[in-house]
C-alpha cells in the first residue's frame, strides 16, 4: 500500500513582504499608532531600560517605544522598513528634542552586529513578519548575553485577534503564513525564543481603543491600518459592504461604551524574555 506524502507549502516570502510593506505604507499608520502610545511607555518600565543602555526597537512603526526609550537617557535605535514611518517617529522625536538614530531594516534581516543591543523591543510590530522564526532569531542574535527582549503582541482571543479571524474570512492570508496573533500566546513565544533565552515573562495587559464611535473605528482602520486597509483594497462592491458589517458587528461584541462612543478593551501579552 502506497503512502501519499503532504506537500507543504512553502510561502514566497519577498512577494508577501513586499505586499505588506506596500500595505503599511499606505495612508499614514502614525494616525493608528500615536493612539498606542501608552504600550510604548509601559513596556519601557517593564524592561526596566536604564541610561546609557544600547536598545534596538524593530518594527518601529512611528516610534512609540523608541520615544519612551529615548526619555529614559537610552542610546536607542529606530528601525522598520517602511521609510515613510519611521520619517513620522523622527517628527516627534525632534519636537521632544530627543537623540534617536533612525535605521530602515528588515526585521527578518537586522543591519546589526551580534550581541549589538542591551535591550531589543517591538510593540505590535515583529508579530506582523512573515517568517516568523527568522524574525525571533535576529531578535535574539542583536541582543547580547543577559540583556533582555520586550514584546507587546495582541492575542487570538482578544479584539485584534478577532479582527484577524474576521478579516481572514473574506480575504485568506497568503498560504502557509502564520497569524500574527500567535506571538500573543506563550505556547509559540516558547517555540520562537525558548532555546535561546533563559527566562520568559508573560503578563496579560488589555489596551481600550477610544473611538468618537464605531463607524470613526472603521473609517480610521481603513483609511490607515494595513491589514485593514490592504482588506478593503482587495474587495469590490457587495464583498466590501459585507466585510463592513462584519467589523461593525465585532465591535459590537467588544464595547463596552453605552453613549455612542467606542471603548473597545483590546487584550494583548507584555513579554520580557532574558537572552542566555
Amino acid at each position: 500500500m502506497s503512502t501519499l506524502a503532504v506537500k507543504e507549502t512553502v510561502p514566497d516570502y519577498t512577494t508577501i513582504k513586499t505586499k505588506q510593506n506596500a500595505a503599511w505604507a499606505s495612508g499614514d499608520y502614525a494616525v493608528v499608532g500615536t493612539t498606542l502610545q501608552i504600550v510604548g511607555v509601559i513596556q519601557a518600565e517593564a524592561l526596566d531600560l536604564r541610561p546609557g543602555q544600547k536598545v534596538l526597537d524593530v518594527a518601529a512603526g512611528n516610534g512609540n517605544f523608541t520615544l519612551a526609550a529615548a526619555r529614559r537617557w537610552t542610546d536607542v535605535t529606530s528601525s522598520d522598513y517602511v521609510p515613510a514611518l519611521l520619517a513620522r517617529g523622527e517628527e516627534r522625536a525632534k519636537a521632544e528634542r530627543l537623540g534617536v538614530t533612525y535605521r530602515t531594516a528588515d526585521a527578518e534581516d537586522l543591519p546589526f552586529g551580534e550581541a549589538t543591543f542591551d535591550a531589543v523591543a517591538s510593540t505590535f510590530g515583529v508579530m506582523f513578519t512573515p517568517n516568523q522564526e527568522k524574525a525571533a532569531a535576529e531578535m535574539l542574535r542583536v541582543c547580547r548575553s543577559g540583556g533582555k527582549i520586550g514584546l507587546a503582541n495582541w492575542t487570538p482571543d482578544g479584539f485584534i485577534g478577532a479582527l484577524f479571524k474576521t478579516i481572514g474570512r473574506h480575504v485568506p492570508p497568503p498560504a502557509g503564513v502564520r497569524s500574527p496573533a500567535l506571538w500573543g500566546t506563550r505556547s509559540r513565544l516558547t517555540e520562537l525564543f525558548g532555546a535561546g533565552v533563559s527566562h520568559i515573562q508573560v503578563t496579560e495587559k488589555t489596551f481600550a481603543f477610544r473611538y468618537r464611535s464605531p463607524e470613526h473605528w472603521l473609517q480610521i482602520f481603513r483609511d490607515y491600518y494595513g491589514p485593514v486597509h490592504k482588506a478593503f483594497g482587495a474587495l469590490q462592491g457587495d464583498a466590501r459592504e459585507a466585510l463592513e458589517r462584519d467589523l461593525l458587528e465585532l465591535i459590537s461584541r467588544f464595547n463596552v461604551a453605552s453613549d455612542g462612543t467606542m471603548v473597545a478593551p483590546a487584550e494583548y501579552l507584555e513579554v520580557v524574555l532574558t537572552r542566555k
